[in-house]
C-alpha cells in the first residue's frame, strides 16, 4: 500500500505538458492565426501618414501667423513713430500760430525757425501718406494673422480626432497574440518532427519570419498616437486662444483708439497673438514629430506581418 502511494505521489509531481500538435496541423494553425495582419496594419499607416500630412500644414500655418505677427508687430513700430512725428509738427503748427516774436529776437533765429516750419509742413503730407499706408499694411498683416491662426485651430483639431482614433485595436492585439502563440506550437511540433526525422524545413522558415512578431512593441504605436494627440490638443488650444486675441486687436474700436491706455491694450493683444501663434506652432511641429515616429513603429510591425505572410503563403 505505501509503495503505491509513493508511486502516486511521484506521478503528481510530475507537471502535465501540454499535448504536441502534429507539424501539419500546427503549420495549417499558423497560417490561419497570422494571416490578415498586414491588411489590418494598412488603415493605420495610412492614417498615421495624413496625419502627419495635417499637422504639417498646421505647422506651416501656424508658423506663418509668427512671421506675419512679427512682421505687423514692425510695421506699427513704424507707425508710432510717425505718429510721434506728425504729433511733433503739429505742435510746432500750433506754436507758430501763436503772438510772433518780439522784434528784440535774433533774426538768425527767426530764419531757422521760419525754415524748420516750412519744412515741417512740407513734410507732413508725405508723412501722413506713409502712416495711412503702414495702418493699411498693419490692419491686412492682422487680418492674415488670424486666417493663419484660425486654419492652423482646424488642422489641429482634425489631428487630434484622428490621432486619437488611430491606435491598435483589440481585434488587431487578439490576432497578433494569437499568431506568437501559434509560432510557438509550430516551434515545439518542429522541435518534435525533427525527432521523428521529418523535413521541417518550410516550418524553420515560417518560425524565423513570424517569430519576428517577438521584437515589436505595439504600445509604441499607441504611446505615439497619444503624444500627437495631446500635441495637436494643445496647439487647438493655444490658436483658439490666438485666433480671438487676434481678432480683438485688429478691430477698428481697439485700433483707432490712440488714448495711451488704448495703445497699450492694443499692443498687449498683438504681443499676446504673436505669443500663441508661437506655441501652436511649436505644438504642431510636436504632433507632427510624434506622428512621424508612430508611422516608424507602425511600419515596424508592418514588416514583420508582410515578411511572416509571404513565408506563410509558400
Amino acid at each position: 500500500m505505501k509503495i503505491w502511494f509513493s508511486v502516486f505521489a511521484v506521478l503528481l509531481a510530475v507537471p502535465a505538458h501540454a499535448e504536441i500538435l502534429d507539424i501539419d496541423i500546427a503549420m495549417n494553425n499558423a497560417k490561419s492565426a497570422c494571416g490578415g495582419i498586414s491588411a489590418k496594419l494598412a488603415p493605420l499607416k495610412t492614417m498615421a501618414g495624413i496625419n502627419t500630412a495635417v499637422t504639417g500644414v498646421g505647422t506651416a500655418a501656424n508658423a506663418g501667423a509668427t512671421v506675419v505677427g512679427i512682421v505687423k508687430a514692425s510695421k506699427d513700430k513704424q507707425a508710432e513713430e510717425l505718429e510721434e512725428l506728425l504729433a511733433k509738427i503739429d505742435e510746432i503748427n500750433k506754436e507758430s500760430q501763436m503772438d510772433p516774436p518780439s522784434e528784440a529776437e535774433a533774426d538768425a533765429f527767426l530764419k531757422e525757425f521760419s525754415a524748420e516750419l516750412a519744412k515741417a509742413a512740407e513734410n507732413s503730407a508725405a508723412y501722413q501718406s506713409e502712416l495711412d499706408k503702414l495702418n493699411k499694411q498693419s490692419k491686412s498683416l492682422g487680418n492674415w494673422r488670424t486666417g493663419l491662426m484660425a486654419g492652423g485651430t482646424v488642422t489641429n483639431v482634425a489631428g487630434a480626432v484622428i490621432a486619437g482614433t488611430n491606435k491598435v485595436d483589440e481585434d488587431l492585439a487578439t490576432m497578433i497574440e494569437r499568431c506568437k502563440s501559434s509560432i510557438k506550437d509550430l516551434r515545439d511540433s518542429m522541435m518534435q518532427a525533427r525527432i521523428e526525422g521529418r523535413d521541417v524545413g518550410n516550418a524553420d522558415n515560417i518560425i524565423s519570419k513570424c517569430g519576428d512578431y517577438d521584437t515589436v512593441d505595439l504600445s509604441k504605436i499607441d504611446n505615439r498616437a497619444t503624444g500627437a494627440m495631446v500635441s495637436s490638443i494643445v496647439g487647438a488650444t493655444t490658436g483658439a486662444a490666438g485666433t480671438v486675441t487676434s481678432i480683438a486687436a485688429n478691430t477698428d474700436k481697439t485700433r483707432n483708439d490712440n488714448s495711451d491706455s488704448g495703445k497699450q491694450k492694443e499692443k498687449n493683444l498683438n504681443t499676446a497673438s504673436n505669443v500663441l501663434a508661437g506655441a501652436s506652432t511649436a505644438a504642431s511641429v510636436t504632433a507632427t514629430v510624434f506622428n512621424a515616429t508612430q508611422i516608424s513603429a507602425i511600419k515596424k510591425v508592418s514588416n514583420v506581418a508582410d515578411g511572416c505572410e509571404r513565408e506563410l503563403a509558400k
